[in-house]
């Protein structure tokens, strides 16, 4: 049976808190039995994922969802301007 190993930790970063912010952190820490390390890195990658998350998902409400739905079911007619652009494009990929 093969033991995972855990990935190797070479990077560092560094932070400076007010002695108020130290506390904090070292009381939420032990209150979890973990060192504070282990606490702050793992805090702060799930900050880090929840906000790449809130950037990268769109949220929409229902009644945003049925409008969205009911533009792609039925969609608007072309214009005169998406007309002349689709021909444009044409005539640039025909050569």
């Amino acid at each position: 049976m093969s033991v995972a190993m855990a990935p190797i930790k070479r990077e560092r970063l560094e932070a400076r808190v007010t002695p108020e912010q130290k506390a904090l952190l070292q009381r939420a820490a032990a209150l979890e039995g973990r060192s504070i390390t282990d606490f702050l890195t793992d805090s702060a990658q799930v900050a880090a994922y929840e906000t790449i998350r809130r950037h990268e998902v769109i949220s929409l409400t229902a009644r945003d969802s049925a409008t969205f739905v009911a533009a792609l079911m039925e969609p608007a007619a072309p214009n005169d301007q998406l007309r002349t652009a689709a021909q444009r494009h044409r005539s640039l990929i025909s050569g």
